[in-house]
This record gives C-alpha cells, sequence and structure tokens, in this order.
C-alpha cells in the first residue's frame, strides 16, 4: 500500500532523514492459547500477558516514523535472531545506528544502556549516558500506537502459522500510524 512507508531503501544514502534507523523495538501480537504442547513452547513469551504471542519488531527514524518493520516470528525467537535476520544490520555504520534495549548487548552498531557492573554501581556518567539513551528510546513507545488498532491491540483470532499475512498487517497498521503521524506528530 505505502512502500515507503514500512520498509528500508536499498540505499540509504538516499534518505531523507540525516540518521537514518535509530529506535528499534520488539512488540507482541497476543494469540489463543495453542492446543499442542510444542505449539505452547514455541509460541510462549514471558513478558505477555497471555503468554502466548507472535513478535515483530520495527524501527523508527530521529523523526519518529517507522521505517522497517521485521517478519513475524514465533513468541519464544530472540530479539537479536529477528534484528540479525531482518536484514536491517546492513544498512547500519559508523553513521548510521540503532538504539536499542539491553538485549541486544553486544551487537555491532547497536548502542544500548550501559549495565551496572556486578558487586559495583554505574559511574554518574553511564546514568547519564543512559538517562539520555532511555529518553530517546520513550518517543519509540508512543508511536507504538500500533496496539491501539484492534488488529493488533487484541488477540489475534486468525491462522498462526501464515506468518507473510500477519507480517503484512502489521506493515499496513505500520503504514497507518505514519499517516496518523503526519497529522498529529509526537514531538517537533
Amino acid at each position: 500500500m505505502y512502500p515507503e512507508f514500512i520498509s528500508l531503501t536499498t540505499d540509504m544514502a538516499n534518505l531523507t532523514t540525516v540518521h537514518g534507523p535509530e529506535e528499534y523495538h520488539s512488540t507482541f501480537i497476543a494469540i489463543l492459547h495453542p492446543g499442542d504442547s510444542d505449539e505452547r513452547r514455541s509460541y510462549y513469551h514471558v513478558k505477555s500477558s497471555t503468554n502466548y504471542v507472535l513478535k515483530i519488531q520495527i524501527a523508527c527514524d530521529f523523526r519518529h516514523r517507522i521505517v522497517h518493520v521485521s517478519e513475524c516470528y514465533k513468541g519464544s525467537v530472540h530479539d537479536i535472531t529477528i534484528l540479525r535476520e531482518s536484514g536491517l544490520l546492513e544498512h547500519v555504520n559508523d553513521s548510521v545506528q540503532i538504539i536499542a534495549d539491553k538485549g541486544y548487548i553486544g551487537e555491532d552498531y547497536v548502542i544500548t544502556p550501559r549495565k551496572k557492573p556486578r558487586g559495583r554501581n554505574l559511574t554518574s556518567e553511564d546514568k547519564d549516558f543512559n538517562r539520555d539513551i532511555n529518553s530517546v528510546r520513550a518517543a519509540i513507545e508512543n508511536i507504538m500506537r500500533l496496539k491501539t488498532h484492534a488488529l493488533l491491540g487484541g488477540i489475534y483470532r486468525g491462522a498462526i502459522d501464515d506468518f507473510r499475512k500477519i507480517t503484512k498487517i502489521a506493515q499496513v497498521v505500520s503504514a497507518l500510524c505514519n499517516m496518523n503521524l503526519d497529522k498529529q506528530p509526537i514531538r517537533k
């Protein structure tokens, strides 16, 4: 529908955004309790209120626009695996980096908050760095208006094995969110 809103261009140098993708966030699509025990294990995610989810990841630029929606995965797949398989890392370098949570520590070109050293406290510089990173990351939480759309905000009742369909739904909802952001920006 609006491919320029929901996927990265192949030539990152021609993007209108100076810094390219900035914030990366994983979101869950709740599903009904699977009947099969193997399916329950593969769709289980501890942070979900329903505990069984599908997972997509979303990247936003510095203008708070969704620029990338990953493929859909089962809830048990780790976030870093989704990032690596998404192809997004092929578009990052020293000048275009991703800001993410602590689940991505150690990945090249991904800026994450600093962890507290074992048995010690963070330095004031580290605390300031984490505060700045978390302030930037807070904007993506505002963008997660995706959850206000009934397709993603409730329990998904469609076929849970049709990942292409679910990915397309997430992409269309993301495009709608971008259109909404044009009318009602989060921050200037």
